[in-house]
C-alpha cells in the first residue's frame, strides 16, 4: 500500500473525502486537530471518545494512518518518562493538505476552543495533555 495520499489502493479524492468522514474517523481527526499541541496521545483520543471501545479507536488511528492522513510520533529514548506516554498521533502534512483543500479544516479553531472549556478531565488526561511531545512533528 503506499503511503502517498489518494493513491492508497487506487483511492480517489472522493473516496478519501468519504472514508475520512466516516464518523469515527472524523471525530478522531477533530480530536487531533482540537488538542492544544494537535498531538493527543492514544490515551487521550480514548477519553475523548467514551462511547467507542478503545479497540475502535486504535483500529481507526491505524486506517489513518495508513492512508497518509495521520502519523505516530513518539519521543526519543532519553526524553521518555516513566508514567507518561510517548507515542502521540497527528496530522501529516499531506494530511493536513488534503483536509484543507476539501474544506475540512474549517472548524479548527472552534473545536479548540471547544476543548479548552472542558472543565470535568481526568487527572490522567490533564497529566498526558501536559506531557512532552516530540519536537520534530
Amino acid at each position: 500500500m503506499s503511503t502517498e495520499l489518494g493513491t492508497a489502493e487506487g483511492t480517489k479524492p472522493r473516496e478519501l473525502v468519504h472514508f475520512v468522514t466516516q464518523q469515527t474517523r472524523f471525530a478522531l481527526i477533530n480530536n487531533i486537530l482540537q488538542h492544544p499541541k494537535q498531538l493527543p496521545s492514544m490515551y487521550e483520543l480514548e477519553e475523548l471518545n467514551p462511547s467507542v471501545s478503545e479497540a475502535t479507536v486504535y483500529k481507526h488511528i491505524q486506517k489513518l494512518i495508513d492512508a497518509g492522513i495521520v502519523k505516530e510520533v513518539a519521543l526519543d529514548d532519553d526524553q521518555r518518562r516513566q508514567g507518561y506516554p510517548w507515542k502521540f498521533y497527528g496530522l501529516t502534512e499531506e494530511g493536513r493538505t488534503f483536509l484543507d483543500e476539501h474544506n475540512l479544516l474549517a472548524a479548527e479553531e472552534t473545536l479548540q476552543q471547544i476543548y479548552e472549556t472542558i472543565s470535568d478531565k481526568p487527572e490522567k488526561m490533564v497529566k498526558y495533555e501536559n506531557s512532552p511531545r516530540p519536537d520534530d512533528a
